[in-house]
């Protein structure tokens, strides 16, 4: 067990793998499959959400995530290309699962909508962060995109804030489970 005020171990850097983890070249195909991966399941969910609350108060806030998430997502689409990487083979559940959970969080109310956006941005924040320490300064362009995209989605964990996705009845559960399902989403993501 770790004393409390033990620092946090620094992430190593690509070049410092350990004996048994994937070289380079799959590290980085990993990160570019599993943010393709998780940008795509964003822009589902916002669909999901827009579907039901298109025509609310919450809709404005909804379309500018949205319009950036599929910023993020051309982005990495177009890596994906030039680097040639494959995206992951569970695409067809992420396009179904980010809908379904977009409209479900929507049925439950705007502040529910909201609730889900901060669950998944906290989780983004953590695993974005977490990439760029990896990359060090080896991949710039791809260093800068993450960060440049990590800023966006804390932006819209502030916007869902604002929006009173703490005002959620079940808040706590709800997020909960959310940022849950997107740890598994990303690990099964990066292999799959």
């Amino acid at each position: 067990m770790k004393p409390a005020d033990a620092a946090p171990r620094p992430e190593r850097t690509l070049d410092e793998a350990m004996p048994g983890e994937p070289g380079r070249a799959e590290m980085i195909a990993r990160m570019i499959r599993v943010d393709q991966a998780g940008e795509y399941g964003a822009a589902r969910i916002y669909a999901g959400q827009l579907a039901v609350l298109g025509r609310t108060r919450a809709a404005p806030a909804l379309r500018r995530m949205a319009e950036q998430e599929q910023r993020h997502l051309d982005e990495f689409n177009r890596m994906m290309i030039e680097r040639r990487v494959r995206p992951t083979a569970l695409q067809p559940l992420w396009h179904i699962a980010g809908f379904a959970l977009g409209a479900a969080t929507a049925m439950l109310g705007e502040k529910a909508a909201m609730a889900c956006t901060v669950a998944i941005e906290d989780t983004i924040d953590e695993h974005y962060r977490r990439q760029a320490a990896r990359l060090g300064e080896s991949e710039p362009a791809l260093k800068d995109a993450i960060e440049e995209f990590r800023e966006d989605e804390l932006e819209h964990r502030s916007i869902a804030l604002e929006h009173g996705a703490k005002d959620t009845p079940g808040y706590a559960p709800l997020t909960f489970a959310i940022r849950n399902a997107s740890r598994l989403a990303i690990w099964l993501s990066e292999r799959f």
